[in-house]
Parts: C-alpha cells; structure tokens; sequence
C-alpha cells in the first residue's frame, strides 16, 4: 500500500507520515519549497520502518508540476491507493483588506491544488476499487473565522468537495473523509503570543492544544480497510470546542 501526503515535510503532514511509516506501508512526501524538512522526515519514516519512501516537489498550484510528479510516481511504482490532501496555507486578515491576488493565491492552494492532485490520481484507486481520499480541512471550515474569512471559504469548499465526491466514488470502494482539526500545536499558531495561545487553551474544553500525532492516527483511522463504511464525514478533532 502506498500513501501519497502532501504538505507532508512538517507539521500535522509529517506527523501523518510517520504514522503510515510504522505500518510499514510506502510513503510518498510532497513538498514545495520545503526540501531539508521533506528530507527530515523521510528520514524518520525510514527509521520508523516504511517498505519505501520517496519525496517529490510540486506546486500544487500548476497542473503541469503535478503531471511531472504523477509521472515520476508512476516510474517508480509509487503510484497512491491512499491521498492525504493535506498541503494548505493560511491568511489573517479582514476582508476588507484581502487583495484579489491573495485571495487567488490561498484558493489555488488550498482548493485547486486539492482537486488536481484528487482528478489525478482517482482513476487508480477507482480502477482497483479501492481508494481512500483524506481532506485535511479545518474547524473553521465549519464555524468561520473573524479576520480568516478566505482561509475559511477554502476549507468550507473543501468540506463541500468531500461530501458531493465521496457519493460520486462510493459505488467504487473509494471513500472521502475529511478531518478538520481545532486549534493544533503546529507552525501556524507560530504567530500568536504566548498571552495568546492561553488565552485559546482556556476556551477549549480540553484545556489544552491537539498535536499533530493525534491528528494522525485518525487520518489513518480512516485509511483501514476496516474504516469502508465511512465517507462523506467531516469529522473535527478539536477538544470540545465546537461540538
């Protein structure tokens, strides 16, 4: 089995690599920008116990880069029965102030990167009838944000995508989950003071923030041959806070 992520040099993406590697399933690490953090990692999952790992660089906002890193997969006989669409950024800001290359930006990332990397590499998993396609999405794609407004829209439209796809490939033994984590200890809450991060501990029932390993095991929760029965869920870990 092989186990596409992408996004997957750091963060909640790396922590999802590592939890294939030690079911010893083949692991694929995309990245960007991000070459020394994909090599990290790649590392780790070796150690972990991976049959194979293989790291590509794509700019999930061209369907030119993500033919080539399709066609390398492919060669290498890499080719994913599991899509973890993991890769997204963030924006803060009111709307007022968003720029229509910004908002182009975070959608071609978030949104088209998703689809594209999903239009290309379905057809496997629906030839073979067998496929798990795992959104990562986010609580605020369920609630909204004040001052996250873009960010938001695409995590609400990957959501949207998750639902009306998993009826679409359900009748080939392909599912589609999506899992929107709440607040979680990654580099996206580098931003915010330490008063800050408080502040936010004290607002979740749990008290405290998720980390990227819990994130993880439930993507691969949804990955076992066992997890069939689930599609079209948007399911957020995230300590109570919207329930």
């Amino acid at each position: 089995m092989t186990v596409l992520v992408t996004g997957g040099s750091r963060g909640i993406g790396a922590a999802v690599s590592r939890r294939f590697a030690k079911e010893g399933m083949n692991v694929v690490i995309h990245y960007n920008e991000a070459h020394e953090a994909a090599n990290e990692t790649a590392r780790s999952c070796l150690l972990l116990g991976a049959a194979n790992v293989t790291t590509v660089s794509a700019d999930l906002r061209s369907k030119e880069n993500l033919l080539r890193m399709q066609e390398k997969l492919d060669a290498r006989g890499m080719i994913p029965d599991i899509l973890v669409n993991n890769a997204g950024i963030s924006h803060n800001g009111m709307l007022a102030d968003v720029s229509e290359e910004e908002w182009d930006d975070v959608m071609a990332v978030n949104l088209k990167g998703m689809f594209l990397c999903t239009q290309l590499f379905m057809p496997a998993m629906v030839t073979q009838r067998f496929g798990r396609i795992i959104n990562v999405s986010s609580i605020w794609g369920l609630s909204g944000a004040s001052c996250e407004v873009l960010y938001s829209t695409t995590k609400g439209g990957m959501n949207a995508f998750t639902k009306a796809l998993a009826k679409e490939l359900a009748p080939s033994g392909v599912t589609v989950n999506a899992v929107a984590p709440g607040a979680v200890n990654t580099v996206m809450l580098d931003k915010l003071e330490a008063e800050e991060i408080s502040a936010l501990e004290m607002e979740i029932p749990a008290g405290r923030l998720g980390q990227p390993d819990e994130i993880a095991s439930l993507v691969y929760f949804l990955a076992l041959p066992e997890s069939a029965y689930i599609t079209g869920q948007i399911i957020s870990p995230n300590g109570g806070w919207l329930t």
